[in-house]
């Protein structure tokens, strides 16, 4: 079968999203506000006080404060999902339609809240995603080797120092340059940052590069507009489960607040308190399970969460049981409980519909797949329809052999 050749089953897929698109063109719609679920406890406290002062979503601020506790936790606190340890470390990436989407607004907002941990905000949280082995140096293990001194005799010495604190929050105000060093031949970036939300096991197999890192606790925050990450994003990406490990969120300008708000004059000390609390207890916490409701209410949407959705849309919601579950373990340790109890579990499932919507509305119904995108678009462009013959004169005319 040739590269430009559709199956049986692209045909079904590529007529019920055409039949689909005749009832309703209206294409899916901007997610509405986060539940009131999503904003439970202390990180709704926090979303609620800055919200006035700010023109920054609240999405932004909310998916900001998960990723960044997450990170400054550390590597303990965790749920168990058959073989494999999640620890809590989020991807997240807040996408505007436009620049002016106040992305990057929200994390300042935020990232003073955690000044207590004056070092980890200093030397922990930095920027640049430009390649696989540049993530592991930031997170490098120490190396020794074997060598002989001047007396002949075999002395381990350090030829890579490693770096202690494996925690690092990375923020990627312009995630579009991330996605374009993906697609540059022999990139590593894609599969060390998949290995950074598994396990946090990592070691680039090039020569070049001997550097690894054991127990890394890497989270990313990535901002870019719908545009680019449509025209960046190749469906390589998307399948082979880059796209899912991030939390998709859209995100806009709040308000218009031409003499900025008046945070300076919020007493954030309770706040603080608090969140400083959470922190001491979350790096304390090991394992964390589930209490008796919550693992009823577990039960009945787990077959949701782990059935597959078609198109690129389900390809990026993939990994939605793993997700909620890091969602409500962090909702449970900001509210000092190494249980995830029902209104954790709650919580995280609104927040997980707002992806979900989030989702739809970024990638709507693409398939996934450059050739059956471009058909699709050519049936839409025409109401009466085309042959087998037509499509494959239009493809035999309009795309190269590379395609």
């Amino acid at each position: 079968m040739g590269k430009n050749e559709l199956t049986a089953e692209d045909a079904e897929i590529i007529e019920a999203a055409f039949n689909d698109d005749q009832q309703d063109d209206s294409g899916p719609a901007w997610p509405e506000p986060l539940a009131p679920e999503a904003l439970h406890g202390l990180p709704g406290e926090i979303v609620q006080t800055i919200e006035p002062h700010t023109e920054a979503d609240p999405a932004a601020l909310l998916f900001s404060l998960f990723v960044l506790f997450g990170n400054v936790i550390g590597r303990s606190a965790h749920f168990v999902a058959e073989a494999d340890r999640h620890y809590l470390n989020l991807f997240a990436c807040l996408v505007g339609t436009t620049s002016k989407g106040r992305k990057g607004v929200s994390l300042g907002q935020v990232k003073r809240l955690f000044q207590s941990d004056d070092e980890w905000v200093k030397d922990r949280i930095t920027q640049g995603l430009s390649s696989g082995e540049g993530l592991i140096w930031a997170v490098r293990d120490e190396q020794r080797e074997l060598k002989r001194n001047k007396q002949g005799e075999e002395v381990e010495v350090i030829t890579v120092d490693g770096i202690d604190d494996k925690r690092l929050t990375v923020i990627e105000s312009e995630f579009a340059s991330t996605i374009r060093v993906l697609r540059r031949e022999g990139s590593t970036l894609s599969a060390i940052i998949r290995k950074a939300w598994d396990d946090g096991n990592l070691q680039a197999l090039t020569k070049n590069s001997p550097a690894k890192a054991t127990d890394a606790h890497i989270s990313i925050l990535g901002h870019i507009t719908k545009d680019e990450l449509l025209r960046y994003l190749e469906d390589v990406e998307a399948a082979n489960g880059f796209g899912n490990r991030f939390l998709w969120a859209c995100v806009r300008r709040s308000k218009y607040l031409p003499e900025g708000g008046q945070l300076h004059g919020v007493d954030f000390a309770d706040i603080v308190k608090r969140l400083n609390q959470a922190i001491e207890f979350g790096q304390s916490t090991g394992e964390i399970k589930r209490d008796e409701k919550a693992r009823q209410l577990w039960h009945e949407v787990y077959p949701e969460l782990s059935d597959g959705k078609p198109g690129l849309t389900g390809a990026m919601l993939a990994r939605g049981e793993a997700q909620v579950m890091r969602l409500a373990c962090i909702y449970a340790l900001l509210d000092l409980s190494d249980v995830v109890r029902f209104e954790h579990l709650t919580a995280s499932l609104a927040v997980w519909e707002y992806v979900e919507a989030s989702a739809k509305f970024i990638f709507g119904d693409s398939l996934g797949d450059p050739v059956a995108d471009e058909l699709l678009k050519v049936l839409r462009q025409d109401n009466e329809g085309m042959s087998r013959t037509e499509i494959s004169n239009y493809f035999g005319r309009n795309r190269s052999e590379e395609h």
